[in-house]
């Protein structure tokens, strides 16, 4: 099992910035891929970005320009850093990861973490 703790979220003006971390911990074999989603009011999780091991990025179309994920694989974490916030940015962001030994891989989910953007 992989647990994910998540950090960072918060009430920002819109045109700010905030970085959120997720760590993970726990029987960890090979974190292919590292990433957030999240999710607004009324609204199904959407994907927001994602980073594999091998450092192939990838952005929804709305945060490209804006967001940079990065990670560091010595220890096991994540970080998103968000700039140019908008409201409509507003949600709960979850850290996700796919953790993988030889074709066995199994996805895991952080908790959560709110970031509200105030007009």
């Amino acid at each position: 099992q992989v647990q994910l703790a998540e950090s960072g979220g918060g009430l920002v003006q819109a045109g700010g910035s905030l970085r959120l971390s997720c760590v993970a911990s726990g029987s960890i074999f090979s974190l292919s891929v590292m990433g957030w989603y999240r999710q607004a009011p009324g609204k199904q999780r959407e994907f927001v970005s994602v980073k594999y091991r091998d450092g192939t990025t990838h952005y929804a179309d709305s945060v490209k320009g804006r967001f940079t994920i990065s990670r560091d694989n010595a220890n096991n974490t994540v970080h998103l850093q968000m700039n140019s916030l908008k409201p409509e940015d507003t949600g709960v962001y979850f850290c996700s990861v796919i953790d993988s030994v030889g074709a066995k891989w199994s996805t895991y989910w952080g908790q959560g973490t709110q970031v509200t953007v105030s007009t």
